[in-house]
């Protein structure tokens, strides 16, 4: 996926590129997770869409529920989703800063073979 360690650096253009691909990676999944929340909270909570967008948004960034649950089916939701967004935004995260964490580590390899 990304270059080996012994070719030669991506041109910034095409470091660019990927940069963005990885963006849209890191958009399609936030909004997957985020409407999963969004879809739970308003059907099994019976929320209306803008507090289940803030309930589902407030998990999945690890802030915590806005809104007491009202049944059991919705706690239950709400704990897996808990879980669930814990995960999800962290591998989001890490999605989002893989090429740049490669390019800084490729940029700044040492080739053991050099000492």
């Amino acid at each position: 996926m990304f270059e080996h360690y012994t070719k030669p650096l991506l041109p910034p253009e095409l470091f660019l590129v990927r940069v963005l691909r990885y963006l849209g990676f890191t958009i399609v999944l936030l909004s997957v997770s985020l409407g999963i929340g969004v879809v739970g909270y308003h059907y099994l909570d019976d929320l209306p869409w803008l507090d289940s967008l803030l309930n589902a948004s407030m998990i999945l960034t690890g802030m915590g529920p806005v809104d007491p649950m009202k049944n059991d089916v919705a706690k239950w939701f709400a704990s897996f989703y808990a879980i669930f967004s814990g995960v999800a935004f962290l591998s989001t995260v890490a999605v989002f800063l893989s090429p740049l964490v490669h390019r800084f580590l490729h940029r700044h390899h040492l080739d053991e073979s050099k000492k």
